[in-house]
């Protein structure tokens, strides 16, 4: 059995290569990275490195021949840019003969109305074309995408959101690797689709666990989306980062990441972390003034 990873460089990526080196030889896994001089450290590891980008088929097809059962994470950038590669990596997974995809989608993809969920939403459905057994893990949200937040809030600074009262299945990304490891390197997978997601939690539930973690008391200021995206711009965050930022607070807010679910205990034979253990790790491992 041969196993690859695309996007293994990226944060996600490393976790789920690192977790399946715990219990696969290394001989088992291959990698697919667009530079690969930044694997030169999973190579040592006898990770097998393929160059591989999704803009380019012809690459992709080289990375994908002999690949048993691949996990495609999902790229960055625009929706269509996105689409357009998610396309080209699941018509080369088709070309090479790979016996099963699994997937970085979404929350609810199929019908989330979220401004991210069209593409995952266009790559479950290409994957599903191709008649090639599949697993779409849905990912919820990452805890780490809070850490500029965290951040302010070490330094002083409220909670600031206009997310409202939408709740949010936030976990640590190594959870969310250890299930996608589990998924990859297991059996009785096929044609799966897992919701993953933490204990569904709105702002205020998430900043009293950061309060207890902190010993401090850590006020929320609920803003409109306007207002929000001001504190943003004031806070030095790129123009073009902006209009993103207030679209995830706004489908927060829309209830669109509100998935309850017990797939990750499945998967992970336990508890998802638990928000204060989860937030602590985070805290620990920011760097210390």
């Amino acid at each position: 059995m041969k196993i690859l990873v695309t996007g293994a460089t990226g944060k996600l990526g490393a976790k789920i290569v690192e977790t399946l080196l715990n219990t696969l030889p290394a001989n088992q896994i291959a990698v697919s990275v667009r530079k690969p001089e930044k694997a030169e450290g999973l190579r040592a590891r006898g990770v097998e490195i393929r160059q591989g980008n999704f803009d380019d088929p012809e690459s992709l097809n080289t990375a994908f021949a002999g690949i048993d059962r691949l996990l495609i994470i999902s790229a960055d950038g625009d929706n269509d840019t996105r689409i357009r590669q998610h396309n080209n990596a699941v018509a080369a997974a088709e070309r090479a003969g790979v016996k099963f995809i699994a997937y970085t989608s979404i929350a609810n993809a199929k019908k989330s109305k979220n401004f991210l969920a069209p593409v995952h939403k266009a790559t479950e459905e290409a994957i599903l074309k191709t008649g090639i057994p599949y697993s779409f893990l849905r990912n919820n949200w990452y805890l780490e995408n809070e850490i500029p937040s965290i951040q302010g809030v070490l330094a002083g600074a409220p909670w600031i959101t206009s997310a409202g009262n939408g709740k949010v299945g936030w976990a640590l990304q190594q959870d969310y690797a250890e299930a996608a490891a589990a998924v990859l390197a297991g059996n009785g997978h096929d044609n799966t689709i897992y919701e993953l997601s933490g204990k569904l939690l709105s702002q205020e539930a998430l900043v009293s666990a950061l309060s207890t973690v902190l010993n401090k008391e850590v006020p929320v200021q609920q803003v409109d989306d306007a207002v929000y995206a001001e504190i943003m711009k004031g806070a030095g965050l790129p123009d073009f980062l902006i209009p993103m930022l207030v679209d995830i607070q706004k489908d927060i807010r829309e209830g669109t990441l509100e998935i309850e679910s017990n797939d990750f205990e499945k998967l992970l034979g336990r508890p998802v972390t638990p928000i204060n253990a989860a937030l602590t790790q985070i805290i620990n491992g920011l760097p210390q003034n």
